[in-house]
């Protein structure tokens, strides 16, 4: 899952970006202007409290939504990945909750959730039970428009910092390509 660096002008206020919002098409499909997310990585083994954002595009989302996972290589991290602030924090706090694993929110409501108890890698449920579960998974990407082939590995190597270009870690944005960290706002107006 290749990244690469963009910079882009968007709106801020009170020193927070705010996503343009969903926007209805002449074709009448809705999206995010650019294909804009926002991406969070919550720090989950040092008890730091740490949370790193920025931004992402090419998820496809057309909803109002947010993915997370625990399984954040090589890490393994909290990783939210959204278009609502709102849905990202109740991703969050329900991974938290039930231990780690994987869940989908859209407009407010769980889609999908697997949790993975062991660490927030594993499971110690049944096999075909866990497959049920992770087929929710991939029924609630593409319920929040998401058409990629492979959308929870793509999630989960954003997070991998030995693969260039661009990578999200406990420390920040970094630039795999000159092992430096990146501000995500550069450029401020006073």
């Amino acid at each position: 899952a290749p990244t690469k660096h963009l910079q882009m002008v968007l709106p801020v206020n009170d020193a927070e970006i705010h996503l343009p919002p969903l926007a209805s098409s002449m074709s009448g499909t809705r999206g995010i202007e650019g294909g804009l997310a926002k991406v969070a990585l919550v720090e989950r083994h040092r008890g730091t409290g740490g949370v790193q954002v920025g931004l992402v595009q090419g998820f496809g989302f057309t909803e109002a939504c947010a993915i997370a996972s625990t399984v954040a290589h090589d890490s393994h991290n909290m990783i939210i990945v959204g278009t609502d602030e709102g849905d990202m924090a109740l991703a969050a706090n329900r991974l938290a909750e039930v231990g780690g694993g994987q869940v989908v929110v859209k407009d407010g409501k769980v889609i999908g959730l697997v949790e993975l108890k062991i660490a927030g890698l594993m499971s110690a449920e049944r096999a075909d039970r866990v497959a049920k579960k992770a087929t929710s998974i991939l029924e609630g990407f593409r319920a929040c428009g998401c058409q990629l082939n492979n959308p929870n590995m793509t999630l989960s190597l954003l997070a991998l910092v030995v693969i260039p270009e661009l990578r999200i870690s406990d420390q920040g944005l970094v630039d795999v390509t000159r092992l430096e960290i990146l501000p995500v706002v550069q450029g401020l107006a006073a």
